[in-house]
């Protein structure tokens, strides 16, 4: 019996044709497409318990670690960055977060603002994409006064965050805003004690800076932790829901490939560099043993993971995505 032929059958034959080696050439060809050599605004949202978290990207700036970091020789930190496919300068992420308790929408730290240039203050752009505005913010903790951390407080003369309440340790706010403290300070240090007032005062003018004292929890779920070194009033914030824990660390420390291997590397940055080791050092020790989530202001963004204990340091372990909600 003779078959028929059909349309069906000849594009069976034309794609087997060309599987075979043959080269099917357009009537034009397509220019090519630009490269377009941007990113989309940065959030990664997980569930904390009952607690909606949500990281928010502000940017990144190329930081030169290897003049930065102190306490580590250069050979060790060479090999560190080799391992991790690094060199310096490294690109550093600069990370907020987000806590929607159900009852409050709560933001740990706000960006640099308009304090670090073009690469960074991309927060509001951030926290809108994750599908929030500045007005629902409730309440803004602060885990210490460094630029890249408070310049997001205010918008050109109003305040970024109109509704919400500003919390910082009060040790953290007395020391930045004193006059004898910023006459005391480095000439590079001078314009971070009047960038720390100018963002503070319209919040204390409006009845909503709360500085806190010591150990306090803030919001139900949410409690601050006095850990001073990097800053003087330097600040952790835990985060707690059924049974769940995230604890944000701010500062604690700045680059993985080298501080989690080796603890005892501190960075130019901190105001008591002994202070500051000790606190980081307590606080890999609680996380690893614990097995809680930890995030951190200058972990590759999300700056959310889990650390374990590896030889004499530790290795992080960052979160993977999820749309499990």
């Amino acid at each position: 019996m003779k078959m028929r032929s059909s349309p069906w059958r000849a594009a069976v034959a034309a794609a087997l044709t060309a599987a075979s080696g043959a080269v099917l050439v357009p009537a034009s060809a397509l220019a090519a497409a630009p490269q377009v050599k941007t990113q989309a605004p940065g959030y990664y949202r997980m569930m904390l318990g009952d607690f909606e978290i949500t990281a928010l990207l502000d940017g990144t700036v190329d930081l030169p670690f290897d003049k930065l970091l102190t306490n580590i020789k250069p050979d060790p930190l060479n090999k560190a960055f080799a391992r991790a496919g690094l060199k310096s300068p490294v690109e550093s992420s600069t990370n907020a977060f987000l806590i929607n308790t159900g009852s409050k929408l709560v933001l740990v730290d706000t960006g640099a603002g308009n304090l670090f240039g073009p690469t960074l203050g991309k927060l509001q752009n951030s926290l809108k994409a994750a599908g929030y505005q500045p007005e629902q913010i409730d309440a803004v903790l602060i885990t210490h006064l460094h630029p890249d951390h408070l310049g997001g407080l205010v918008a050109g003369d109003k305040l970024a965050f109109p509704n919400a309440t500003l919390h910082l340790a009060k040790a953290e706010a007395d020391f930045w805003t004193n006059a004898e403290n910023a006459k005391k300070a480095p000439a590079e240090a001078q314009s971070m004690f009047q960038q720390a007032s100018t963002m503070l005062t319209p919040y204390s003018t409006a009845g909503k800076l709360k500085p806190f004292e010591g150990d306090t929890e803030l919001v139900p779920g949410i409690k601050a932790l006095n850990t001073p070194g990097h800053t003087p009033g330097h600040s952790v914030y835990s985060v707690e829901s059924k049974g769940q824990k995230l604890v944000l660390w701010g500062d604690l420390m700045h680059i993985a490939a080298v501080q989690f291997p080796d603890p005892s590397v501190t960075i130019q940055f901190d105001s008591d560099s002994k202070a500051a080791l000790a606190q980081r050092k307590k606080a890999y020790a609680d996380a690893a043993k614990n097995g809680y989530w930890i995030g951190a202001a200058h972990l590759p963004f999300p700056g959310i993971g889990h650390i374990a204990p590896e030889g004499k340091g530790y290795v992080y372990f960052a979160a993977p995505y999820t749309n499990k909600f």
